[in-house]
């Protein structure tokens, strides 16, 4: 996403950012994971389907006091639920227990996440999972039509990356696999005619900067920027976790933006410092840039939507408009004030 908004790609319904409601929570296992998880590990929604049921640390079951379909509400609902819970006891976690079904139901259902729980000396069998919601699946992203095609000629794009129409302001279930195979394959044969018809001028490719490895800073440089970088990457997402979550405010929201540039700038000045050149290339530090962009893609998207539309709950306009159904637009020449967002025809560094 972030390289089609550099390539002046149209970027749309960012905002819209689903929260699988349970993940395990770490901070619940028996045995506490030696290292941090990467990516959160999912406590599937059949657990709740197949009589799962949902408790606080009081083993107080609280689905039914905000939806009637207690804990067979939609995703959005059960985790804007959890998030409440956890808000009001100061918890870190709440519980999903399918311990009441019997044993060979829970292990022949479920034979993964028994192994993975038991892995932390949790046996569902006999004790509730500690559960947390956590960012599952976006629904926006680089504007696509019937085809994959975008604004952006000889661009196409498909699957998580792309902004169909699909899902509309909420995923419901697989419709990620459908979305990713059907347009997948629609790509396909305009894009090999696109190609053929083509005239590729080989000579384009001078008009920009080789890209280079950060060989020439050193090791003791370069792991310096590197440490910096990862320190910079938890501390985005723990904005974009407290004040761009499942429950959001315009205030939260634009001090979340002040705070995004304010990290972003002082992240590339690091670099810039310590001989960062802008067509250095290195994993980190790519997607350090990817992520600030996405990030300020996602807050301006959620704020320019005034209204609360599916993935997108806001305090301060809690109730659905239909005169703002309209999707949220980014065009090409905004969000340009950093190296992390700034779009080509504008590369050069000052």
């Amino acid at each position: 996403m972030a390289m089609a908004h550099r390539a002046q790609a149209v970027i749309s319904n960012m905002e819209f950012v689903q929260f699988h409601p349970t993940a395990l929570a770490d901070e619940g296992l028996p045995i506490r994971p030696s290292n941090a998880r990467e990516n959160a590990f999912l406590i599937t929604e059949a657990v709740r389907g197949d009589g799962g049921i949902l408790y606080n640390l009081d083993m107080e079951r609280f689905m039914p006091s905000y939806d009637e379909r207690a804990e067979l509400a939609p995703r959005d609902v059960v985790a804007r639920s959890i998030d409440d819970q956890l808000k009001k006891r100061g918890e870190e976690y709440v519980l999903l227990d399918i311990s009441h079904k019997p044993t060979e139901k829970i292990l022949s259902h479920f034979p993964n996440i028994a192994a993975e729980c038991l892995r932390y000396g949790l046996d569902i069998t006999q004790q509730p999972i500690p559960v947390v919601p956590a960012a599952h699946y976006m629904c926006g992203g680089v504007r696509a039509g019937l085809e994959g095609e975008t604004n952006v000629q000889g661009l196409y794009v498909a699957g998580e990356v792309a902004c169909t129409g699909l899902h509309g302001a909420n995923r419901l279930a697989s419709n990620s696999l459908a979305e990713a195979l059907v347009f997948a394959r629609r790509a396909v044969q305009p894009s090999i005619d696109h190609m053929n018809i083509s005239k590729i001028d080989h000579s384009a490719s001078s008009w920009w900067p080789r890209p280079v490895a950060p060989l020439l800073l050193g090791d003791t440089v370069l792991n310096k920027v590197i440490r910096q970088t990862r320190e910079v990457r938890k501390e985005l997402q723990s904005i974009m976790w407290e004040y761009v979550g499942i429950v959001r405010s315009t205030s939260r929201l634009t001090l979340a933006e002040t705070r995004i540039i304010e990290l972003e700038l002082k992240w590339e000045r690091y670099l810039f410092q310590h001989g960062w050149e802008p067509t250095m290339v290195g994993l980190e530090a790519c997607e350090m840039r990817n992520l600030f962009c996405c990030a300020k893609l996602v807050v301006s998207s959620a704020l320019s939507r005034h209204e609360s539309r599916g993935l997108h709950y806001t305090i301060d306009f809690p109730h659905v408009e239909e005169s703002k159904r309209l999707p949220t637009v980014i065009f090409p020449s905004q969000l340009n004030s950093s190296w992390s967002s700034r779009q080509l025809h504008k590369q050069q560094i000052c």
